[in-house]
């Protein structure tokens, strides 16, 4: 086997010179090892093998999820840029996480619970999903700093002028109801923080997002073999244990990428009579693919209740959009970003 990097990263043990470890990659025949030798304060090594496989990708993936791992245990590597990444906490972002980082450590419990309230009904009433008027670490920031203000609320890390403007009163009457000992604006946040503890909490955010990459890595390819097996949606899901909509979410980005799914589109419209899936495909031409909703309405009606629900419906008109925007490439279709 050829061993094409290797880094070296110690521990620091108090007083002590600590342990240290060995992360290295190597290749064999196509095939490719991920291992990390741990030195310790044994006379004896100890090997772990963290990757074989033929994808580089995926190899990449546990790679950065396990050294973030080990990052966070207090390892620190020989030489920098371990992550391969294209882009570096610095600056503005580096400013942010120290926001957030302390917004999780001080927040107000009482006030985030309140502002999950608000959140929930305000989202009920708009029939918006939850996380679109704020995500939980909007909820944390707030519940941390109390702003009393329009112009305190700006300061919030995920708060712009538009949702400011829709939302800061109701925002505003929750947060500046709480008593606050820290003033605005927040530039002594950076002077409360523990530098090293914030480092290990870094490095844990950089576990938690390699995690979700390479959960969704692996979906990918175990839906592209469950495609190739003639499985239809609800196999899938027993196979993977992800939802239906999360399957079909990913699914949507395998066809982006160009592999190819219509397999399983086939199978899930089998049941679909040709007259209605022409009226969803007329009603795309019409409306554009942007949004399901509208398109939902002019198929079947504004007041569309089966009894079933509407799930179904939703994923007919995902899979039917799949075909169309392919077909519709380079026609001015519209692509969703979620």
């Amino acid at each position: 086997m050829q061993i094409v990097f290797m880094n070296q990263l110690s521990k620091n043990s108090g007083e002590s010179a600590g342990d240290f470890a060995q992360l290295w990659i190597g290749e064999e025949e196509g095939v490719w090892h991920l291992g990390w030798r741990d030195f310790g304060q044994n006379p004896e090594s100890a090997d772990s093998i963290w990757y074989e496989g033929s994808s580089w990708n995926e190899m990449l993936g546990v790679y950065r999820h396990e050294l973030a791992v080990k990052m966070g245990e207090g390892y620190r590597p020989l030489i920098d840029g371990v992550f391969h990444e294209e882009t570096a906490v610095t600056g503005r972002n580096q400013e942010q996480m120290k926001l957030q980082y302390y917004s999780e450590q001080h927040g107000n419990e009482a006030v985030y619970e309140e502002l999950c309230a608000w959140r929930r009904k305000r989202a009920s009433s708009e029939r918006k999903a939850p996380y679109l008027l704020a995500s939980n670490r909007l909820l944390r920031l707030l519940s941390a700093y109390l702003p009393q203000s329009l112009e305190e609320l700006l300061q919030i890390p995920g708060v712009g002028e538009a949702k400011a403007e829709q939302y800061g009163p109701e925002i505003l009457s929750v947060t500046s109801a709480a008593e606050r000992s820290h003033s605005f604006p927040l530039r002594w946040v950076g002077k409360e923080i523990e530098e090293e503890s914030f480092t290990s909490w870094l490095y844990k955010q950089r576990e938690i997002k390699y995690k979700k990459q390479l959960d969704r890595l692996r979906l990918r390819r175990q839906l592209l073999e469950g495609i190739a097996d003639g499985c239809g949606l609800e196999e899938l899901k027993e196979r993977s244990q992800y939802s239906r909509r999360e399957i079909l979410e990913v699914v949507e980005e395998l066809e982006k990428d160009g592999y190819i799914v219509d397999p399983l589109i086939q199978r899930e419209l089998m049941d679909m009579p040709p007259g209605e899936q022409e009226a969803v495909w007329n009603a795309y031409r019409e409306l554009g693919d942007l949004f399901l909703k509208p398109v939902l309405h002019k198929v079947y009606g504004e007041d569309a209740a089966p009894e079933g629900g509407l799930e179904m419906y939703y994923e007919r008109l995902r899979l039917i959009r799949i075909r169309f925007r392919r077909e519709s490439t380079g026609a001015g279709a519209v692509v969703e970003h979620s």
